[in-house]
């Protein structure tokens, strides 16, 4: 099963890098896919700029990439 979504109005759970934690981590939240690839990035109920750095702040469009862990695959931020 594919992470990235049919839909353009659609809201899919996409993983933002998170800066200046000292080792690699990223965040879940939701995006609006805008199709061919595309995303706009939703904040978090509890998002705080002064608590998590966020590689991509809540508005930004995003490429969604397809990843794969040893369970499933997700979608991560990158630069559009």
């Amino acid at each position: 099963m594919s992470a990235v979504p049919d839909s353009s109005t659609e809201r899919v759970k996409i993983f933002v890098r998170l800066l200046d934690e000292g080792t690699e981590a990223s965040r879940p939240t939701e995006a609006i896919s805008l199709g061919h690839g595309l995303f706009k990035v939703l904040a978090t109920p509890d998002y705080n700029p002064e608590d998590e750095v966020w590689e991509f702040p809540p508005g930004a469009t995003v490429r969604g990439v397809t990843r794969r862990n040893e369970d499933s695959e997700y979608l991560l931020a990158t630069k559009p």
